[in-house]
């Protein structure tokens, strides 16, 4: 999930939230959203690599 923040950068937040804080995990922040987006895409795929 990428959001928008006041500055003008983009955040990558986790798909689930936290259970124990109720909030989502900050996954890194970024000075353009195409970054996030290309940041998000990595983790997707290293979350599925084969081992």
């Amino acid at each position: 999930m990428i959001r928008k923040l006041p500055s003008g950068e983009y955040r990558l937040y986790s798909r689930k939230k936290n259970p124990k804080t109720g909030k989502r995990r900050n996954l890194g922040t970024f000075s353009t959203r195409a970054a996030a987006v290309k940041h998000e895409q990595e983790i997707q795929f290293f979350k599925r690599q084969k081992v």
